[in-house]
Order: structure tokens, then C-alpha cells, then sequence
């Protein structure tokens, strides 16, 4: 199999022109260390279920990363990858050099890389496929298998009278959302657009105002959580796959030469009332090169990012119409030419975030004013779960 992969990626190097075993040297990242106040994660949003045998199952959360940079502006930007991703997109680019998870930091911006729901590290789901083994099929399971104490199902959870497990609220939320088995569906469906809206603005009531920077099939998501939560400040949408509208006006059809596309990017109409949340906050929406003007019956990508970037431009233009302030870059018109779909991970990425800054500091959003210090943590409170704190016996009593 090793013999047969390394064929492959060899042939694959030759098709495009590169040589298989010289690869390109990364360019060294810069010799001044990351500074950092501190890091960490959590969950944030989700559902708690009760089931059948009274036991209960936390899901459908997202997982945030952060870094909180040393000297930290005001706001924070928190960065939701695309469809097939996870935060992973954001961190070291495919070749190794240092993607905006180190590049913000060290220009003093402090980050929040997602997972969204059903992804990555924020898989837990009732809707996972395959076969959990015992430990993690409930969470009376799991929190056995953790030796935080007995729970038999149905009963209520017991902790071990010597256990260093830090027994509040938000404790707990985050014990269980730590679970990943795996990941289950990602419909397509207003409901579950303003799922994923109320789970953004859950993060953003973690940590406060901040600015949100989506990528792809996530930018249908960076809409509705923007409609659903004051805190975002500002909208960055790496070639957004789909864009909202206001059922008050929708937008002028056009010709698309493949009903599947035309069906998954059909616009997401909202109220006007909801959508209109949207003219309340800079808006910069940013497109790669190699984009085709022409409808194309046989490539269904090539398609897809055709009809994105003209979706695109109604949207801009009828945000500003109704006193928005939305601005979309094509990069090859500002003379950058040959950027990917994620050209926050290609060669330039430099080049591309000096854009993503610059319209930042254009709109005031890149001051140091009241720096920011990090999420706020829910102050301990009444457990939310079945748990006893009385005394549960293990081997070491015996």
C-alpha cells in the first residue's frame, strides 16, 4: 500500500508539473515567538436530550480553539471553516507554513478556530452513524469510564467523595461535549441554517464582540449567526457558498446550466426584519481567481463557484441599497492573480490577510482600546444534570 500511494502522489506531482522529491522549501516562519496571554478551548451551544432509560446526552455543540494574543486588540476574530473542514483549515497551511491561526496573533488579533456541530472535535451527535463501543454509547457510560464516580441509568449520578473533578455547571457542559464519535448530517434546511445560527451566537456570547470570518458552505452560517447575535461586529466570507436575502426581495434569476446547483445555492430568504441586521455591520466578501463567466453544463465546481460569485454580487449590491456598507474583492481585479478557493491557506496568505486587515482598520475595528482577554466563563452554578454528591465507593475503600 506504501508503494502504491507513493506511485500515486508521484504521478500526480509530474501531471502538475512539479518534481515529486524536491519540494519546494516552506518559508521560514518569522524568528519572533507567537506571544500569547493564554489558550485554551471549549464547547459552546448544543442540545441536552433525555432518553428513554433517563440518562442524558449532550450534542450538536461546536468547539472553539482559541489563542489570545499577548497584546490584544478589542476585538477577537473567530474563524468557521467550510464544508469537508474543520478548524484544521485555518492552522498550518497544506505546505507547512503558518496559516491565520499564527499569522493573526502575531499582528496582536486573539482567535477562535470552530468545529462546527456534527465535525472535527464537536462531533457528538444523536444522529452519529456507526457502532459506539460501551463506554461511549451513553453518557452514564462515559462518566464511568472517566472514574468521576458511579451512574447507573436512570438514577442519578454519583461522584467520588476524593474526585478532583471540578463538579460545577459549566464543568460538566464541557465534560460531556468533549465526546467525538461520529459526525452525522448537515441538511440543507432553513431550520437547521438557524441552528447553526443560534450555536454562533452562543460563542459570541461566550467571549463578546468580535468578528466573524467564514469560509465556503459556512458563509450560509456567518449570515444567520450575524442576524442572531449583536456581538458580530463585522463579516470577512472567503467565497461564501450560498448568501441570505430578505423574502421582500429576491433576487433576479439568471441562467444555471445544472439543476443540482441550482437547487444547494438557491438564495436563503429570511424575513426582512431578520435579514436586515445585515446593514448593521461592515461586510467584505472575497473571491479567488479562475472563476468562469460562462455557465458550464459539464464541471459541477466550476459551476457552483460561477453562480457563488454572481449571488455574491447581488447580495452586496442590495445590502448597500438598503444603506449596508458590503464590499466583495475579486482578487485578479486588484491585480493577484491564481488564489484557490482558501486563499487564506495559498502561497500569499500574507498578501491576503494584509487585505482582510487593511478593510478592518478601514472600518475602525483594529483598536486596542479595552483589549480583548479571553471568554467568559459561566460563574458556578445549580448543576443542571441528575448528580449526587454523595459519597459513591470504589476498590480503593474496599
Amino acid at each position: 500500500m506504501k508503494r502504491t500511494l507513493t506511485a500515486i502522489t508521484a504521478a500526480l506531482a509530474l501531471a502538475l508539473g512539479v518534481q515529486a522529491y524536491a519540494a519546494e522549501a516552506v518559508a521560514p516562519a518569522s524568528s519572533e515567538p507567537i506571544q500569547l496571554r493564554t489558550m485554551g478551548s471549549f464547547a459552546f451551544g448544543g442540545t441536552v436530550q433525555t432518553l428513554k432509560d433517563g440518562t442524558t446526552f449532550h450534542g450538536d455543540h461546536g468547539y472553539a480553539q482559541y489563542y489570545i494574543a499577548a497584546r490584544s486588540r478589542h476585538l477577537p476574530v473567530v474563524m468557521w471553516h467550510g464544508i469537508g473542514q474543520s478548524g484544521k483549515t485555518y492552522e498550518t497551511t497544506p505546505d507547512g507554513r503558518e496559516g491565520f491561526q499564527a499569522l493573526m496573533p502575531r499582528n496582536d488579533w486573539s482567535v477562535y478556530i470552530v468545529d462546527q456541530p456534527r465535525r472535527g472535535r464537536a462531533g457528538y451527535t444523536l444522529e452519529a452513524k456507526g457502532d459506539l463501543i460501551p463506554t461511549t454509547a451513553s453518557e452514564s457510560g462515559v462518566w464511568e469510564a472517566f472514574r468521576n464516580g458511579p451512574w447507573t441509568a436512570g438514577q442519578d449520578a454519583k461522584l467520588f467523595e476524593r474526585s478532583q473533578f471540578p463538579l460545577t455547571t459549566a464543568a460538566i457542559e464541557q465534560f460531556f461535549r468533549q465526546q467525538t464519535p461520529d459526525t452525522g448530517a448537515e441538511p440543507v434546511t432553513a431550520e437547521y441554517r438557524h441552528f447553526m445560527g443560534q450555536t454562533g451566537a452562543a460563542l459570541f456570547e461566550s467571549i463578546g464582540d468580535g468578528i466573524l470570518v467564514t469560509h465556503s458552505n459556512s458563509g450560509q452560517y456567518g449570515w444567520e449567526i450575524a442576524m442572531h447575535s449583536p456581538h458580530v461586529k463585522a463579516v470577512v466570507a472567503f467565497e461564501p457558498g450560498a448568501v441570505a436575502f430578505p423574502e421582500d426581495a429576491k433576487p433576479q434569476d439568471f441562467e444555471i446550466a445544472q439543476d443540482l446547483v441550482k437547487e444547494l445555492l438557491a438564495p436563503r430568504l429570511v424575513t426582512a426584519q431578520h435579514w436586515q441586521a445585515l446593514t448593521k455591520i461592515p461586510i467584505l466578501i472575497i473571491y479567488g481567481d479562475n472563476i468562469e463567466t460562462q455557465p458550464n453544463k459539464d464541471s459541477f465546481n466550476a459551476e457552483v463557484w460561477r453562480v457563488s460569485y454572481e449571488r455574491a454580487k447581488q447580495f452586496v449590491e442590495l445590502v448597500n441599497a438598503r444603506g449596508g456598507d458590503a464590499k466583495l474583492v475579486h482578487l485578479p481585479d486588484l491585480k493577484i492573480y491564481g488564489n484557490t478557493h482558501a486563499a487564506f491557506a495559498d502561497k500569499n496568505n500574507r498578501e491576503i490577510l494584509k487585505i482582510v486587515e487593511d478593510f478592518l482598520h478601514e472600518k475602525g475595528l483594529d483598536g486596542y482600546d479595552n483589549p480583548h482577554l479571553g471568554p467568559v466563563w459561566p460563574e458556578p452554578g445549580k448543576v443542571t444534570m441528575p448528580l449526587s454528591t454523595q459519597r459513591a465507593s470504589s476498590w480503593r475503600d474496599e
